[in-house]
């Protein structure tokens, strides 16, 4: 078989993936071609395009995906590779079809330059079991891990719609609402990932997907890290791992004992840019972005867009607290606040939280202008003669000024 007709076969398969044409017109095209070869042998793609099954600019777009593909294996087993969905900093993400259950899924590929690194392969290896822990509708579901032809692959849910990060790279601003309903599924999500002992780490507009039903799905489990996991914890200590404009404070430390906490930081992170429009903080090197984190106060949502209720203020100010303490305990806490929000009552958590921190700051010795207990009444009368005397003198001075001006004037003119 020649390279061509090799090429002509993928395209063609390829076209009938992505529903551009239908089996029957791709044989009719295999047939036309073949009907061609004798005088002119003539490449597939023109053949669609001469009978109509496909235009110009939809071959560019299949030529350009199976060039995307090109240094991936064609056929990890059990599924066929369609195209690159996307790229990170350690792996490659494509769309495939799993053929024993005829779906498309999302592959996410390990280059093979990072094949050589142990660290890569154990952390892209433990961030499949991670999620194979997890079964919630909020959470894209892990499928398959494995390795082939030297490319290790992470098989999972593929999730047909866009992320939040997409519509916010487009200038838009959520509605108090439209966030709430987001925001509220997400927290559902880290509940039960916290529940099973799971700390997301890396929560983010990126990794929230929405699908075309309007499910919120929470992915990329690269950076998850167990509770548990004592020995993880000690070799990640002093290093920083999240993403700086959403990053909580604690991680930016490299805390050991960082939990469900830093993930309510995060999400209270990305709540605040979805209804301002804006990151919470703002820097030009990420460093200084991070020092802001740790040190600067932040500008109240409500004050940037001044139709925010105060309640959902309050929450986000409560889950970006920069001491953990001051945060809510746990998702189930934040949950609660949230629903009551988005039902249009107050939210009692976030009372609770900015009452007790409130306390706490009066007990740290903060400096307290203190009034006299009492003043003598001659003393009152006497600095309300001096204050009238000034005042008196004020306005005959007031009036004198005014005099001479209107003089010169007159002078002036004369």
């Amino acid at each position: 078989m020649s390279n061509d007709t090799s090429y002509d076969t993928v395209l063609g398969k390829l076209a009938v993936e992505l529903g551009l044409c239908t089996e029957d017109e791709l044989k009719n095209s295999f047939k036309e071609q073949l009907a061609r070869s004798g005088v002119n042998p003539v490449v597939l793609p023109n053949v669609m395009v001469d009978l109509g099954y496909l235009t110009s600019s939809q071959v560019d777009r299949l030529k350009s995906k199976i060039k995307e593909t090109r240094g991936v294996p064609e056929q990890i087993p059990g599924y066929h590779i369609i195209g690159k969905l996307g790229k990170g900093a350690m792996a490659v993400v494509y769309k495939a079809k799993q053929i024993s259950l005829d779906r498309i899924v999302a592959i996410k590929i390990l280059p093979k330059r990072f094949t050589e690194n142990p660290e890569y392969v154990t952390r892209f290896y433990k961030e499949g079991k991670a999620a194979a822990k997890l079964n919630h509708n909020n959470i894209v579901q892990a499928i398959d891990v494995g390795e082939a032809g030297g490319y290790h692959y992470f098989v999972m849910e593929y999730v047909e719609g866009k992320s939040i990060y997409d519509d916010l790279a487009a200038g838009k601003v959520f509605s108090e609402q439209e966030a709430l309903d987001i925001v509220i599924q997400v927290a559902k999500a880290l509940e039960h990932a916290h529940n099973n002992g799971l700390i997301h780490r890396d929560v983010k507009p990126k990794n929230i997907m929405i699908n075309k039903e309007g499910v919120v799905k929470l992915a990329d489990m690269g950076l998850a890290r167990e509770t548990s996991d004592i020995e993880a914890a000690k070799n990640e200590a002093g290093r920083a791992y999240g993403t700086p404009y959403y990053i909580s404070p604690e991680q930016i430390r490299g805390e050991i004992d960082i939990d469900g906490r830093a993930d309510i930081y995060g999400l209270g992170a990305t709540f605040y840019h979805m209804v301002t429009g804006r990151v919470p903080f703002v820097a030009d090197d990420p460093s200084d972005v991070m020092r802001k984190h740790l040190r600067e106060e932040l500008v109240p949502p409500d004050h940037i867009n001044t139709s925010l209720s105060n309640g959902v203020s309050e929450v986000i100010e409560v889950m970006m607290a920069k001491r953990r303490e001051e945060r809510y305990n746990n998702a189930e806490e934040l949950l609660a606040d949230l629903n009551a929000v988005r039902a249009g009552q107050l939210p009692l958590q976030a009372h609770d939280k900015f009452d007790v921190s409130m306390l706490e700051k009066l007990e740290d010795g903060g400096e307290v202008q203190k009034m006299p207990e009492s003043i003598d009444i001659e003393q009152e009368k006497a600095l309300t003669n001096y204050r009238i005397v000034i005042l008196m003198l004020s306005l005959v001075a007031a009036a004198s000024i005014i005099g001479l001006i209107i003089l010169t004037i007159k002078s002036c003119s004369a």
